[in-house]
């Protein structure tokens, strides 16, 4: 018998279970019909941060970061090709630190940008500074 995953919607927050022998299909929710996984970054703000962090059983990549930040325009489009390559076996997200400061000071984000890998709702993992695509691949890897 097959295990089911459950993978929270990036479009309507919805929760869905998925086979995991189809997770590398992807899928759509059973709610909005939108695909689960779009292979880019996805914006959360503090009540959608918890709900995926809760309720999805795949790894959650955040990375926190600001508008003002250089570095972390620079890590950006890194980050951003990065889940091309980690989804569907990993949620890449980003939370504005400047738009969520409680978020920031409840997860402890002391520089920007952090990078903070959590699985089955607990920290797994935090590196902060940016990375080239091939070290942050590796890091994700070596945590996952």
């Amino acid at each position: 018998m097959t295990e089911s995953l459950h993978i929270v919607c990036p479009h309507c927050d919805s929760v869905n279970r998925v086979p995991s022998d189809k997770l590398a299909a992807g899928g759509k929710c059973g709610s909005c019909r939108q695909a689960l996984f779009a292979g880019q970054p996805l914006e959360l703000n503090s009540s959608r941060f918890h709900q995926h962090v809760s309720r999805s059983q795949i790894p959650l990549l955040v990375d926190f970061w600001a508008s003002w930040c250089g570095p972390c325009k620079m890590m950006a489009p890194i980050f951003a090709q990065a889940a091309l390559e980690l989804e569907p076996f990993a949620r890449l997200v980003k939370i504005n630190t400047e738009m969520e400061q409680n978020l920031a000071a409840e997860m402890n984000i002391r520089s920007i940008p952090t990078l903070v890998l959590f699985k089955n709702g607990a920290e797994a993992a935090r590196i902060a500074g940016a990375m080239d695509k091939a070290n942050l691949i590796a890091w994700v890897r070596q945590h996952l």
